[in-house]
């Protein structure tokens, strides 16, 4: 049976504190499917040509990281859901993932940032002619898309804030068993 609210179960959680974990890992997930809508369906044909995501490689990147997030997203809020102890192995695990996707999203969310300034602005000294004037509807699309993004990423960094306070609150920094082979004085604390 669940504990009352605000008591603690046996792993040293509080149903409502994992709840609140729960819906923290489902926020990015529905962020990003949306993300990954509006750039899936970006494409634009005028009398000038055409446009997709497609045809930029940071976009699909973008829509890559984006599903991957989401995939991640969602199986983390499954497993954070279960009530069952925190391990070690499973608190490095959270950890890790939580930070290597921050740093994916966020970098899918930078490179596609710049693809959409040069669309906007261009690049005279590349000769990169603005594509927004011709492209209106692509470029707004693409602006929401990488908005979203961002807002994606504001959630992975709380998550990394909650899976590292987690991790090193619980558990004592690894100690080794160093050796000072290179003799040099080391301040022991």
């Amino acid at each position: 049976m669940g504990s009352p609210q605000g008591l603690e179960d046996e792993n040293g959680s509080s149903s409502s504190m994992r709840t609140a974990e729960t819906m923290l890992r489902l926020l990015p997930m529905a962020l990003c499917v949306v993300a990954l809508v509006i750039m899936l369906k970006n494409s634009q044909t005028n009398d000038f040509g055409s446009l997709s995501y497609s045809d930029l490689g940071t976009f699909r990147y973008l829509v890559h990281a984006n599903g991957i997030c989401a995939a991640y997203s969602l199986l983390s809020a499954i497993v954070s859901a279960v009530p069952r102890p925190t391990t070690m192995p499973k608190a490095w695990t959270f950890f890790l993932l939580d930070q290597i996707l921050t740093y994916v999203i966020l970098a899918a969310g930078a490179a596609s940032t710049e693809v959409v300034y040069l669309a906007y602005k261009g690049d005279t000294a590349v000769t990169w002619s603005e594509t927004c004037g011709l492209f209106g509807g692509f470029c707004r699309k693409a602006t929401e898309s990488v908005a979203i993004t961002f807002i994606v990423g504001l959630c992975y960094v709380g998550i990394s804030l909650l899976s590292s306070y987690r991790l090193f609150s619980k558990y004592d920094a690894p100690i080794g068993d160093y050796k000072n082979k290179g003799g040099i004085e080391m301040a022991t604390y």
